[in-house]
């Protein structure tokens, strides 16, 4: 699904020192897995996930996604493809606020050039299925903080996506919120979903079926959870 060859990512602010933030990284993901990118601030994962999400590009190396490489993808493809083939999942939520929770889901397919025929009616099959049937027509206002992930996660699986990437998605909830979110990641893993998340918590990470750590831009360990 993902295969990334001596990824390498630098920046450098005017009068500061080159900061490397990926060097030589080397990294796949497979079809269905549930991969956990452990790290703490400043260790390169959000520059990863950026990448990976196409928000950015790599100083050099390759990454291929479902087979192909995106380099070469032209400004509109690469939208066409962060659209229909990846779901983003934040910490902040980043739904509109004057919208519901139905039109907030809708956002992607209204972008995307499939012609989906009842968006409407997809917006809410895709909320019924993170468990929010009885909150179609409720504002983020209206919504908790858990609730509002949850409409995150049905507008990032609207499209079905080849792979959904989540970059510390429990970070702005309470522990029990924190928990049911891991647990629909880990029911939409079971069904089928690829899910590549960031998280600087181990607890979390936990739920993935294998955890890869970063620090200082490389990748340091790679192990299967032990499944219990």
């Amino acid at each position: 699904m993902i295969k990334i060859r001596n990824l390498c990512k630098s920046f450098q602010r005017p009068g500061e020192a080159l900061l490397k933030v990926l060097q030589e990284v080397d990294f796949s993901v497979d079809e269905g897995e549930f991969v956990a990118i452990v790290g703490p601030s400043g260790s390169g994962k959000t520059t990863l996930m950026n990448i990976l999400g196409l928000l950015d590009r790599p100083d050099s190396g390759e990454y291929e996604l479902q087979g192909k490489p995106v380099a070469k993808l032209s400004p509109e493809e690469r939208a066409r493809v962060r659209n229909e083939a990846i779901g983003f999942v934040f910490q902040q939520f980043h739904l509109l606020p004057r919208t519901t929770a139905t039109e907030n889901v809708e956002l992607p397919m209204l972008y995307s050039a499939r012609g989906d025929a009842d968006i409407q009616k997809k917006a809410r099959e895709a909320l019924c299925r993170v468990g929010l049937e009885e909150r179609l027509t409720h504002y983020p206002s209206e919504l908790s903080g858990g609730q509002q992930q949850r409409v995150a996660i049905a507008r990032a699986m609207v499209n079905d996506p080849a792979v959904v990437l989540a970059d510390e998605p429990t970070g702005n909830l309470d522990q029990t919120s924190g928990r049911q979110i891991m647990e629909l990641f880990l029911e939409l893993n079971r069904n089928g979903s690829t899910i590549l998340l960031i998280t600087h918590d181990n607890a979390v990470a936990n739920a993935a079926s294998r955890i890869v750590h970063i620090d200082n831009g490389q990748l340091t360990e790679a192990r299967m959870r032990v499944a219990s």
